[in-house]
């Protein structure tokens, strides 16, 4: 089976709209209908807190976590992916700590 995309349309908090490539990662039809960007957003949010976490339970000096993001629909909902590779990635997000 292929993997289907389309180009989407996405509302950002202020209210301006964006395009992004979407996967769809189950059976139904991706519609077209613009949807809001802060399904991403809190999903990128609430894994970067478990991260962050991780990372402040460990207390290196310096730590850095890079991922990439592929934005997907199932059900109807955008649905991040974390991909294997950045170069596939919509968004490749790098966090870094640093000990003082």
């Amino acid at each position: 089976m292929e993997i289907q995309s389309r180009i989407i349309s996405l509302e950002l908090t202020d209210g301006t709209s964006i395009k992004v490539e979407a996967t769809a990662i189950d059976e139904r039809k991706v519609s077209v209908q613009p949807r809001h960007f802060h399904e991403v957003t809190m999903a990128i949010e609430s894994l970067t807190k478990d991260i962050a976490e991780a990372i402040q339970n460990v207390k290196p000096d310096k730590a850095s976590v890079k991922f990439g993001i592929e934005i997907g629909i199932e059900s109807g909902k955008l649905t991040p992916l974390l991909v294997k590779g950045t170069s596939t990635a919509n968004l490749e997000i790098t966090l870094e700590w640093v000990n003082k």
